[in-house]
């Protein structure tokens, strides 16, 4: 995975002219994910923004883990038909526990 023109490898990412492994800046950008959904938490927000924008932050954490540590970024199609098919259901399920509790209707 030799780019030919400039000899960098596909697992090397440029951040302001400085040559950095995937890998590390992935888990950098976890991290501050993480670090912002620990602050975003103790915001005077409502319940339903803040369930709202902590699941985001939780569903893009999850999808750079699956695109780059579980190199499904790599994966031919099918595979991530396989991948993606089970977040409808996912997607039911927390809309369920959240009515149950009353944050959408009530």
């Amino acid at each position: 995975m030799q780019d030919s023109e400039n000899g960098t490898s596909a697992h090397h990412m440029n951040v302001l002219g400085w040559k950095i492994d995937i890998y590390i800046g992935i888990w950098v950008i976890l991290l501050l994910l993480t670090l912002g959904e620990v602050f975003y938490a103790f915001l005077p927000l409502p319940k339903m923004v803040l369930a709202l924008g902590l699941v985001a932050m939780a569903v893009w954490k999850a999808a750079l883990v699956g695109l780059y540590y579980m190199h499904l970024r790599y994966e031919p199609r099918n595979l991530w038909i396989l991948a993606v098919s089970p977040l409808p259901l996912a997607f039911i399920l927390v809309l369920a526990v959240i009515t149950e509790f009353g944050w959408l209707v009530g």
